[in-house]
């Protein structure tokens, strides 16, 4: 990281920030381009390792990619608030970002997804239990993203 006096190392600070957060942005290489997807999701820690769980549909580029390339990027950022200034160049803002790697998966065991939906529903409503339609489970994709690397910034 470049600019050293700005890394966020303290765990708890972390956690609090990606906790209170809404949407994960995801970077799948796709042949040569680059695609980014805005997504809802759930984060946990699990064996000390933190991990991003979101849903979608059974087909479509997230959906292939996924499946293709499991090798992605993401970022989430909040906390965002313009300092204004007299002189243009002297405006700044206030901000806290997290960007990563990680590796990602399709979730196929129901178990599991059905985890992986409830960290998610916890994250966007605090209720931490769901039930699912059987049909519903079925259709949608659940997504793991495993995080190999991480870094958190804040001005």
């Amino acid at each position: 990281m470049r600019r050293s006096d700005r890394e966020i190392t303290d765990d708890k600070t972390i956690n609090q920030f990606i906790d209170r957060e809404n949407i994960i942005h995801i970077a799948f290489y796709d042949d040569g381009d680059i695609y980014v997807v805005p997504v809802n999701y759930g984060h946990c820690l699990q064996e000390g390792k933190h991990v991003f769980y979101f849903h979608g549909a059974k087909a479509g580029r997230k959906y292939e990619l996924a499946l293709k390339t499991p090798s992605v990027g993401f970022e989430i950022d909040g906390v965002f608030e313009v300092l204004p200034a007299d002189i243009a160049c002297d405006y700044s803002a206030k901000f806290q970002s997290v960007i990563g790697t990680g590796k990602l998966s399709v979730i196929e065991e129901v178990t599991e997804k059905v985890k992986g939906l409830n960290i998610l529903m916890k994250q966007i409503s605090g209720k931490e239990s769901w039930e699912y339609k059987p049909q519903m489970i079925e259709g949608v994709a659940v997504f793991k993203l495993e995080v190999t690397k991480m870094s958190c910034k804040a001005k």
